[in-house]
């Protein structure tokens, strides 16, 4: 294997000096770099300085040229740790024009972004050498680097309202002409969607209910309409049922085919129709179930990472927080609650997109329709969301005599949303298909 070691880091003095010289033929044209471009990018430690000290006059609203910075750097001493004022005023004399300062500065970027990587690389060679150290955790912190320099390699865009004001107007129009369209990812609930715009990017949105009141289903009947329906890249962290349960439970919504009757294989000969109807649908659909009981949390972001990078989901379910494992599980429970809590809102910041995690609500709400108090682990759970909702309804308990209904009455109670309203949305949960629906639609 070729080694590295005596390798000279990746670099280029000649694009460096090309960048210096450019900003100083036009002082304009620094505005077009700082937003991406940092004194650590350079590789030569003159070039750092002096790049520090036009960033540093800048700032104070100075004009640069040569003269500005060589007395800027006089004062503070480091005149000569820059190649003194010969060195600097050679720098006009490296470019004809500053029409290429982007160019010379993304190649700055470029080669900075190379060395960081086999720094990081190192890093993770060292680590994965420490035995000391939990391979997961060293997984964990090797992502986070890498993710890390991809942030720090975005360029800031600044726009000023002429730009703004006819996007705006755009969607506002598209919106009139649309009335289904919705700035986040419809639930297919609609009323809910009504009053959320659609699950919003990098938000944490809360399910909370009691046992057996439809979290799973609620959770399966909105993915139904994400990815089956819509085709939006989902993905689905099953912590608690099997993937192939939750296959079963989708081809019995997506056929309404009873459940009853796909466990007992008491099926009719029309039924193999909808069945081989809702299967097609159901394996062309960019659905992906991560089926791990007790999963850690660490083994979560990494896969969550994974699954954006790599199938583009463009929304995460959670099923459910209460099983998600903490890496300090001797710490008390609402503190490993309260980490796993900010971990996920952290991640759904990070990959920019819905993270929809469902929750148990504690014993009190039995009955009663659930508050954010109820919410089971930690009140950093309520702090942390962006949007909390609860599932409510009389559980249908069949009397003697009495003709059994499947179809119910439920209540979302949209009990917090940060950037948006609160309220109550009617719904039906249809059991024999363990699928909830929205109120208006007629049952055939």
């Amino acid at each position: 294997m070729e080694t590295l070691k005596g390798k000279i880091p990746p670099h280029n003095l000649d694009a460096e000096r090309a960048t210096l010289g450019a900003m100083l033929l036009n002082w304009k044209s620094v505005s077009d770099v700082v937003t991406y471009l940092r004194a650590d990018n350079f590789y030569d430690h003159r070039n750092q300085i002096i790049y520090d000290s036009m960033m540093s006059l800048f700032a104070g609203g100075i004009a640069g040229d040569i003269l500005t910075i060589t007395e800027d750097l006089t004062k503070k001493g480091k005149l000569e740790d820059a190649g003194g004022s010969s060195y600097i005023a050679d720098l006009t004399n490296v470019v004809p024009t500053s029409a290429n300062v982007d160019y010379y500065a993304k190649m700055v970027l470029d080669n900075s972004t190379r060395r960081n990587l086999i720094n990081i690389s190192s890093e993770i060679q060292a680590d994965s050498y420490d035995e000391t150290k939990d391979s997961r955790k060293v997984l964990e912190e090797a992502e986070q680097k890498i993710f890390k320099l991809t942030d720090s390699n975005q360029s800031t865009q600044v726009f000023s309202m002429s730009d703004v004001v006819p996007q705006t107007i755009k969607l506002i129009d598209t919106r009139y002409k649309n009335k289904n369209t919705y700035s986040g990812i419809p639930s297919g609930i609609t009323m809910l969607d009504s009053m959320t715009s659609g699950f919003q990017n990098s938000e944490m949105i809360i399910v909370g209910a009691r046992p057996s009141m439809g979290k799973t289903a609620l959770a399966l009947s909105m993915m139904q309409h994400i990815a089956i329906d819509k085709k939006i890249p989902c993905g689905f962290f099953s912590l608690e049922m099997a993937a192939d349960q939750i296959g079963q439970r989708l081809l019995s919504q997506v056929a309404r085919i009873p459940g009853t009757k796909l466990r007992s294989g008491m099926l009719k000969t029309e039924d193999f129709q909808k069945l081989q109807d809702a299967a097609s649908l159901c394996y062309d659909s960019p659905l992906y179930i991560v089926d791990t009981p007790n999963m850690k949390l660490l083994d979560l972001r990494a896969m969550a990472r994974r699954m954006r990078a790599n199938q583009k989901v463009e929304i995460i379910f959670i099923d459910y927080i209460g099983l998600i494992t903490s890496e300090n599980e001797d710490a008390p429970v609402y503190e490993q609650q309260s980490a796993i809590s900010k971990s996920l809102k952290s991640l759904a910041r990070e990959l920019c997109i819905p993270i929809v995690v469902l929750c148990q609500v504690s014993r009190n709400a039995e009955g009663n329709e659930p508050n954010l108090a109820e919410l089971r682990g930690s009140g950093s759970i309520e702090q942390d969301a962006d949007v909390v909702m609860f599932i409510h309804g009389e559980r249908n308990r069949q009397k003697d005599g009495e003709e059994y209904n499947p179809v119910q009455d439920r209540k979302l109670i949209v009990a917090k949303q940060r950037n948006g309203p609160i309220g109550d949305v009617d719904v039906l949960f249809i059991s024999s298909y363990t699928k909830f629906e929205n109120k208006s639609k007629q049952e055939g």
